[in-house]
């Protein structure tokens, strides 16, 4: 099929002979037993020492494509551990340089399944993968899916609306969450929404996840509040804000100094979060948050942060 036909053409690129090169030998070809010998001398492993041992795994009743899928395999993990080793030594001009000429030629085979894990851990170990290889992963649905979330935030980064879109269903499932629990008939659950601490009540799933799609990258964590902020004022909403705390705060746990050292709101929410935790508000840490209080400007109060 076309799928099949891209494959092969990443292949020819590559100057690798493929299942066409050899329909086509044996279409021209007068012995065909020849040829196949020959295409298979040509295009098996590279070890001269393995041509007398092949016989004996035809002894034991071994496939040589059994035998050949199993060595791909072990290089494959090869690769994969050689990639990610680049990714930490050495100057960092030159170990990214190594990756993206990797990437560069292996780019071509990435609809090819087998082939596809090299490419995406190279990519993934790039902190800039050419545009270029970011519009054609954002184009085709399932690279895009197979990709790692480290891709995904370049691709994000610069794509609001797609990142809306990933993001928009989370922030639904955590309000349906909080709402599910405070008009609940059964006290229990009503127990359950105010006794967790602080830290365990961020460790919940849309926290947890919207903190992995951030990772370090101020531009999305901006991204995320000015959808907070354009629900809250929508909507009044004030989960929304606790969203927001619980988000920052999930980023100070891994001590994302990048992000927390830019939100105007961290000394505050970090402040009151104590408070919570320890459900006491000393006179030190209330003139703490007056301080705070105070620098809002008036007119400017529902959305400070």
């Amino acid at each position: 099929g076309p799928g099949q036909a891209i494959m092969y053409a990443g292949l020819q690129e590559l100057g690798v002979a493929n299942g066409e090169d050899l329909k086509e030998t044996l279409t021209n070809c007068t012995e065909p037993l020849k040829a196949i010998e020959q295409f298979q001398i040509e295009n098996g492993v590279l070890l001269p020492s393995l041509q007398s041992a092949l016989p004996f795994l035809d002894l034991h009743g071994t496939p040589r494509l059994e035998f050949h899928q199993s060595v791909f395999d072990e290089l494959r993990e090869k690769l994969l551990e050689r990639v990610s080793a680049i990714a930490l030594e050495g100057k960092v001009e030159e170990r990214y340089k190594k990756l993206e000429d990797l990437l560069e030629k292996s780019f071509s085979l990435v609809k090819m399944p087998s082939i596809q894990p090299v490419v995406m851990c190279v990519m993934k170990h790039l902190p800039k993968v050419p545009e270029k290889k970011l519009k054609l992963v954002m184009a085709d649905k399932d690279l895009y899916k197979a990709c790692a979330v480290e891709v995904k935030r370049q691709i994000w980064q610069d794509n609001q609306a797609l990142f809306g879109d990933e993001v928009s269903p989370l922030l639904k499932q955590y309000i349906l969450e909080k709402e599910n629990i405070l008009f609940s008939n059964d006290i229990s659950v009503l127990h359950n929404f105010f006794s967790p601490s602080p830290k365990t009540r961020r460790q919940g799933e849309v926290v947890q996840k919207l903190t992995q799609m951030i990772g370090k990258n101020v531009k999305l964590y901006d991204m995320v509040l000015q959808f907070l902020r354009t629900l809250f004022l929508r909507t009044r909403n004030v989960h929304y804000c606790t969203l927001r705390a619980e988000l920052l705060m999930s980023l100070h746990d891994l001590e994302i100094s990048e992000i927390c050292n830019v939100d105007p709101c961290h000394k505050f929410t970090w402040c009151l979060d104590a408070c919570i935790r320890e459900k006491f508000v000393d006179n030190k840490r209330a003139r703490e948050l007056q301080g705070f209080l105070d620098g809002v400007k008036k007119g400017q109060e529902q959305v400070l942060g």
